[in-house]
């Protein structure tokens, strides 16, 4: 992509450009090192706008329906004159590192109004369910005025909880046969839901989803409750049938009047900040030379001389020794 003056995106952000908003988010997810200050500076701006969106993330296993149930949440939002931007994380190929990203295939009803934009991601090699720069995305969003930011993540699996630290309210989307379910879904992932949502619980499934609803409330009592002032909420729901939504929108508003937004807020930026730091810590230490040229060197000689363990000492001390 051509950089671009950081003026052309912080005033395409101000005047609500949606071309301007989609290569803000390219250049955010660059990787080019002549993109990095710009991006660096677009987000400061972003951060200093301090406009607030309600930030929800969708979880929920593959085939649980999230972009239907989004669909249908949308459209209840659009309702009560409010925009939307939905942040679609879509599973890369280990080996083609291509993704589908297909959600706006089931988002139909949403895809053609004004006042919704649908940004699909590749998770690339990034674990936790979302993209490498899912929150600087959410950020962007958050500066260009959107009501609510939707994160849907890949889908359950065991480190499926990083959207925890970008969102407000985390919904956990599950089956009607639930109960089996949650033998494959982490109890980490349970205790970080503040609503609990049994989605197609319509015809044939609403019995099964009633004893999912009974199971899951008898063993929340022994998991850990993550929010003040907050009791995780179970409720049955229909995304194709739009049944339970108007109750799920209504929840999710209490629960902005229960919690503290800018506490919230302070968490996530704290996460954040750790985290980048992490990732820019690591980034110099594997493309600093001699760091290199020391695990070229072990990588040929622990094969005889030194255990995996023994190899990673012997870098730590040559890292802490230059």
């Amino acid at each position: 992509m051509n950089l671009e003056p950081l003026s052309y995106y912080t005033n395409g952000i101000l005047q609500k450009d949606r071309n301007v908003l989609s290569k803000s988010i390219t250049l955010i997810e660059s990787n080019a090192d002549t993109h990095q200050a710009t991006a660096n500076q677009l987000i400061e701006f972003c951060i200093q706008q301090n406009k607030k969106a309600k930030k929800i993330g969708i979880s929920g296993s593959p085939g649980v329906g999230k972009s239907t149930f989004i669909n249908s949440l949308g459209k209840h939002i659009l309702d009560n004159n409010k925009s939307i931007a939905v942040l679609a994380i879509d599973p890369s190929s280990t080996i083609s590192r291509g993704s589908i990203l297909g959600d706006k295939t089931r988002m139909g009803d949403l895809i053609h109004h004004k006042n919704i934009y649908i940004r699909p991601s590749a998770n690339g090699d990034y674990l936790g369910g979302v993209a490498r720069k899912t929150y600087e995305t959410s950020l962007i969003c958050e500066a260009f005025g959107f009501d609510y930011i939707i994160v849907e993540t890949v889908g359950v699996g065991q480190s499926e909880i990083e959207v925890r630290n970008i969102v407000d309210i985390f919904l956990l989307l599950l089956l009607p046969n639930a109960g089996d379910e949650l033998q494959g879904i982490k109890r980490g992932i349970m205790e970080l839901a503040n609503i609990i949502i049994i989605n197609k619980a319509d015809n044939e499934h609403l019995t099964k989803a009633k004893i999912s609803m009974t199971q899951i409330k008898s063993i929340l009592p022994l998991m850990n409750q993550q929010q003040r002032n907050w009791e995780t909420k179970i409720v049955l729901a229909s995304a194709l049938e739009n049944t339970g939504i108007k109750n799920i929108y209504n929840l999710i508003s209490n629960y902005y009047l229960s919690v503290h937004e800018n506490e919230l807020r302070i968490n996530q930026q704290e996460y954040w900040k750790n985290k980048i730091i992490q990732d820019l810590v690591l980034s110099k230490i594997k493309s600093h030379p001699k760091i290199k040229k020391v695990l070229e060197d072990l990588s040929i000689k622990q094969q005889n001389i030194y255990t995996n363990y023994e190899a990673i000492a012997k870098l730590i001390d040559e890292i802490i020794l230059d």
